[in-house]
């Protein structure tokens, strides 16, 4: 009986470390999955340059973007194309001059934007109004993690000059992931619209 008790009386305390260990381990946080979480965006200093050519209009744009013209109209000499190759981003610019067809143009431009309704959550629009300038417009603002084209905005003088704009990035829709870049972006089409002139 005695080696039975000893036995027993030197295997409890190995036994109360086993289940204290246990318990500790217990209580250590569990690993768990943690949120799909999008990359960090360094966005550059904004500086701007002015688009100043045979185009009958001009304005300022980043230092950061190029101008290019547009490959898919040949025929059209005054579409160009504001690239921003670090963001995969293309601002789509289309002039037209006024003929007696703005309501045209204008219905145009809101049918365009229309196309995103099944894709957008809010669709925003903002009027521009610059008179001494003789700029006047509408921005829409499309928002939805699906929609194409989160950005767009057509611009006139009412009498010879019109310009429509759109915004597109070359990466599969993905507003929400986008958002810093588009919301940086949005800054820089403000600027151009806050300074174009028609000739």
């Amino acid at each position: 009986m005695n080696f039975k008790n000893s036995l027993l009386r030197s295997a409890i305390p190995g036994f109360a470390g086993l289940v204290f260990s246990l318990l500790l381990a217990s209580c250590s946080e569990t690993p768990a999955p943690k949120p799909e979480g999008y990359f960090r965006i360094d966005l550059p200093e904004k500086k701007y340059q002015i688009l100043d050519s045979i185009f009958p209009y001009s304005f300022q744009y980043p230092v950061y973007a190029s101008i290019t013209r547009d490959p898919n109209a040949p025929g059209e000499a005054n579409w160009i194309n504001v690239d921003f190759p670090r963001f995969k981003g293309r601002l789509h610019l289309s002039y037209k001059p006024v003929k007696n067809n703005l309501s045209v143009f204008t219905e145009d431009a809101h049918a365009l934007v229309v196309k995103h309704i099944p894709k957008a959550s809010a669709i925003e629009e903002v009027r521009i109004e610059n008179a001494g300038r003789r700029v006047f417009g509408l921005i829409y603002d499309i928002r939805g993690s699906g929609a194409a084209s989160p950005y767009q905005f057509y611009v006139t003088d009412s009498t010879g000059h019109f310009l429509r704009g759109a915004l597109y990035f070359s990466v599969l829709p993905n507003n929400d992931s986008l958002a810093p870049v588009i919301d940086f972006i949005k800054a820089d089409v403000l600027h151009l619209l806050e300074t174009l002139e028609w000739k």
